[in-house]
């Protein structure tokens, strides 16, 4: 898929990057990312998505291991490949990146055997504006289990108010989609990062993702069962009746009707230390009261590249 500079529309354009980070190879992920990012032309994108701790890779088994990976807010090079990324591109660009607190911050965790551990970073994400500035970061608020070993969560989600065509943008990471502890989620909730959505009145969702694979239809291109899943936990932006225990029937899906929430999921693929991750990246239409989600647009659970999508949503 190509893209060409010309005139900008209102409709937002998104570029995704889907990708296998190799754990602890910083500089080779960042080359490959510049690889896949090649195509894009000045003026041609609106907002450049890459996955959750990007560079760095994900599972790491505690604190000693990613110490050496922690990167420093606005400085280092996550941050350093987004501003220079977006400066080319005149474009925004998010990235997920494992954040290195300053001392002062640094909490004492207790794991499951009582040992005392440092919480020395946070899961976090930068996002940078078309001038390569700073726009703001963000800090994962619902840790899964890999990120509890190093991470100290962040305190709750945030919206930024961008020019047209995005509007407010909501950023979030991966296990965001959850409900957060002690709740239990059922069908009837809690729907966390859905309402919060409709409080901003959100344009559009980015979630940047390393969402493991269900293990489900292995064979299939697509891990329809966490597709499903993301949808399911996003039912306050679609909801008419009880959502269905399978909202997605299809892969892809066409749209006629303007949606109201656009939500982009960028998420990692590949393996790392014994663990699987989903691909399956997409691109979903949500319309209050409509009654069903639609994919306008998804990766394979193993595709490795870019894709260019067009959310044909009401300009902000």
């Amino acid at each position: 898929m190509s893209a060409k500079a010309g005139p900008r529309t209102l409709r937002p354009t998104i570029a995704v990057v889907q990708f296998s980070p190799k754990i602890g190879r910083v500089e080779e992920n960042i080359k490959t990312a510049w690889r896949f990012c090649e195509k894009l032309a000045p003026g041609s994108i609106d907002l450049v998505c890459l996955p959750e701790m990007a560079f760095t890779g994900y599972v790491f088994p505690d604190a000693s291991s990613i110490a050496p990976y922690l990167e420093e807010p606005q400085t280092g090079p996550t941050s350093r490949f987004c501003a220079e990324l977006a400066s080319r591109l005149r474009c925004y660009v998010t990235a997920g990146y494992p954040e290195k607190l300053p001392q002062e911050e640094v909490e004492v965790g207790v794991d499951s055997e009582g040992l005392k551990f440092p919480k020395i970073g946070a899961n976090s994400a930068v996002l940078y504006g078309p001038n390569g500035e700073w726009v703001g970061g963000y800090r994962k608020t619902n840790l899964f289990e890999t990120d509890m070993t190093w991470a100290k969560a962040g305190s709750g989600f945030i919206s930024f108010d961008l020019p047209p065509p995005l509007g407010i943008v909501t950023l979030g990471i991966c296990m965001d989609l959850n409900a957060q502890p002690p709740a239990i989620w059922t069908l009837e909730g809690p729907y966390e990062i859905a309402e919060y959505c409709i409080l901003k009145k959100t344009n559009l969702l980015v979630m940047l993702n390393a969402w493991l694979d269900s293990g489900k239809d292995a064979e299939s291109e697509y891990d329809l069962d966490t597709l499903n899943y993301w949808a399911r936990r996003l039912w306050p932006l679609w909801e008419h009746e009880a959502p269905e225990a399978d909202a997605i029937k299809e892969p892809l899906s066409g749209l006629e009707h303007v949606p109201e929430t656009a939500v982009v999921i960028c998420n990692r693929c590949g393996e790392e230390n014994g663990k699987t991750f989903a691909g399956s990246s997409a691109l979903l239409s949500l319309r209050s009261k409509s009654g069903k989600p639609r994919v306008l647009d998804v990766m394979t659970r193993h595709q490795e590249g870019l894709e260019i999508w067009t959310i044909h949503t009401s300009a902000p």
